[in-house]
C-alpha cells in the first residue's frame, strides 16, 4: 500500500486529492498538513469528506511525515513549495509538486516569470514535467514530478502533435482560454466574490499570464525551435472547468480526416484523452473526470485549424493528473483510482 501525504491539504487541489485517494485500492492517506487549519477536523472544513471524519489537519513535521509516507503531494503556492519538497526529497520520498516550482527546464525563465529565486536549482534539474501522455517513460523512473496546471494541460496536449508533425505554423498560435473560478484557488479576494463573478465574463492577465512561458516551453520542444504564443485567459462564472479555443494556421490543405488521424496516432490509446472529429467538446462533457476532450474544425476558407479542448481544472488540470503521475511512478495501473466518469450536471 502506497502511503501518501498531502501538504497544503486544505485547498481545492487537496480536497480533490483526498476524494480520489479515498477510493484508490493501492494508496492510503497518512498525513494531511495545513498550517492555517492545524488541529481542525477535516470535516469541519469539508463536511463532504466523510471518509476523513476521524482525521485532523496537522502542522508540518518533516521527520514525522517522512516516516509515514512514500509519496508527498505538495499543494503549496509557488516558491513556498520548492523548499519543502527539497526536504522530503532528501529523505528519499517521491514528490509530486502541484505548484510551478519544478515545471521549468530553464531556471532563468522560471525566476523571470515568478519573480523569485529558486531555492533548489539542482533539484529543479532532476524534475520531470508531469504530462503522462508525453513523458510517461521519464515519469516512471523519476522521484520528482512537476505536475502541470490546468491552462497548460488544455493548451499543450492539443497543439503538441500538430507542431511535432509540422502540420501548423509555429509562428501563428492563438490560445483563447476560459476557466471556472476554482482555478484561482480557495482564497478570499474581491475578484472572486459571487457578485463580482456571477452574470459576468472577463479577460485577465492579458499578454502577461504566467502560464504562457510554460506552454511555450513544451511547444518549443515539439516544434524543435522557440515558439511564442498569444495566450489570453478569461474567468467564467462557473465553479470548475476549462475550455480553450486554439487558432492555428495550417501549412497546407488538410482534411478533417487528416487531423483526426494525426491525433489518434498520438493519443488513440491514451486512457484519458478523448478525440472527436464530428462534434466539439463542452465543459459538461469532462466535468468531475480525469479527461481532456479535444475536437476541431478545419476552416477551409482561411486554411486555418480551430481546436477546442475541455478539461476539469481540478482533476485532469491538477489532482487527477497528480494521481495519474503517482500511479506511473509506482508502477501500478495508470488508471487506478481515476476510472470515475465525468458528470454532465
Amino acid at each position: 500500500m502506497i502511503k501518501a501525504s498531502i501538504i497544503g491539504a486544505n485547498g481545492y487541489t487537496g480536497l480533490e486529492l483526498m476524494n480520489i485517494l479515498s477510493a484508490h485500492k493501492d494508496a492510503a492517506v497518512t498525513h494531511l498538513v495545513s498550517v492555517s487549519n492545524a488541529g481542525t477536523p477535516v470535516t469541519d472544513i469539508y463536511p463532504s469528506l466523510v471518509d476523513y471524519r476521524d482525521k485532523c489537519f496537522e502542522t508540518l513535521d518533516i521527520d514525522k511525515i517522512s516516516d509515514g509516507s512514500d509519496v508527498i503531494f505538495s499543494c503549496l503556492p509557488h516558491s513556498a513549495s520548492a523548499e519543502i519538497c527539497s526536504a522530503f526529497f532528501n529523505r528519499g520520498k517521491k514528490i509530486i509538486d502541484l505548484s510551478a516550482d519544478f515545471r521549468y527546464k530553464s531556471l532563468d525563465v522560471y525566476e523571470k516569470t515568478y519573480k523569485v529565486t529558486h531555492p533548489d536549482k539542482e533539484l529543479l534539474n532532476k524534475a520531470v514535467y508531469g504530462l503522462p501522455e508525453l513523458y510517461r517513460k521519464k515519469i516512471s523512473s523519476s522521484s520528482i514530478v512537476g505536475n502541470p496546471g490546468c491552462y497548460t494541460t488544455s493548451s499543450i496536449l492539443p497543439v503538441y502533435p500538430l507542431l511535432k508533425e509540422a502540420v501548423v505554423d509555429a509562428d501563428d498560435i492563438i490560445i483563447d482560454a476560459k476557466s471556472g473560478t476554482s482555478g484561482a484557488g480557495r482564497k478570499a479576494e474581491i475578484s472572486g466574490l459571487f457578485a463580482e463573478v456571477n452574470e459576468n465574463f472577463k479577460a485577465y492577465s492579458v499578454a502577461v499570464h504566467r502560464h504562457t512561458s510554460e506552454i511555450e516551453q513544451e511547444l518549443s520542444i515539439a516544434a524543435g525551435k522557440d515558439v511564442a504564443v498569444s495566450f489570453t485567459p478569461h474567468l467564467l462564472p462557473i465553479n470548475r472547468g476549462i475550455l480553450s479555443t486554439i487558432h492555428l494556421k495550417l501549412k497546407k490543405n488538410r482534411s478533417a480526416d487528416d487531423i483526426y488521424d494525426l491525433y489518434m496516432k498520438y493519443y488513440g490509446t491514451e486512457p484519458f484523452v478523448i478525440i472527436s472529429k464530428d462534434k466539439l467538446p463542452s465543459i459538461n462533457s469532462v466535468k468531475y473526470g480525469n479527461y481532456i476532450s479535444i475536437g476541431f474544425v478545419v476552416d477551409k476558407r482561411l486554411n486555418r485549424l480551430i481546436v477546442i479542448s475541455c478539461l476539469d481544472n481540478l482533476i485532469k488540470g491538477a489532482s487527477g493528473q497528480a494521481v495519474q503521475n503517482m500511479n506511473i511512478m509506482f508502477g501500478i495501473e495508470e488508471t487506478e483510482g481515476l476510472k470515475f466518469q465525468p458528470r454532465h450536471i
